[in-house]
């Protein structure tokens, strides 16, 4: 008897395993990469490996972009700004539907001239933003870049 309640659970617990699996295999098919991925060995030192934009399920990233024009604030935001709505279209949604951003500069000096240039980008109802300031040649895009911004949104 003890040999059968044995049996039992372990084939019950086996099923629910199972059962469990594809249910993660069903979510991991959701995940599509909308954008081109970069391969680190054609690209100069500063790139990874990495893809411009996911989406999974409902919501879109947007790998951060950057400039690579020595340029000013205003014109980098912008250049960005152009990048990341390229991105946002191609996987089927919009600057109104951005739920957040991340902005990396590289000198708090450049906080007012990024502002400018962001405002009004994003509708009526701008998404909620987190400002870094990183070091002056910390930023990964290329040596000219003085602006970074990423994005989280919805399709």
């Amino acid at each position: 008897m003890k040999t059968e309640r044995r049996t039992a659970l372990k084939k019950i617990l086996a099923s629910a395993i199972g059962i469990a699996g594809f249910g993660i295999a069903a979510k991991a098919s959701e995940e599509k990469t909308t954008g081109s991925v970069v391969n680190s060995q054609d690209v100069p030192w500063y790139s990874d490996l990495f893809a411009d934009c996911r989406t999974y399920g409902n919501l879109v990233f947007v790998a951060g972009m950057g400039s690579d024009e020595p340029d000013t604030i205003e014109n980098q935001t912008k250049i960005c700004l152009d990048l990341i709505e390229k991105e946002l279209i191609k996987a089927g949604s919009s600057m109104e539907k951005v739920l957040q951003t991340t902005v990396l500069i590289d000198d708090m000096a450049n906080y007012d001239g990024m502002n400018a240039a962001y405002k009004g980008r994003f509708g009526a109802n701008p998404p909620a933003r987190t400002v870094l300031v990183v070091a002056k040649g910390g930023l990964p895009v290329t040596p000219n870049t003085i602006v970074e911004i990423d994005c989280i949104a919805c399709i």
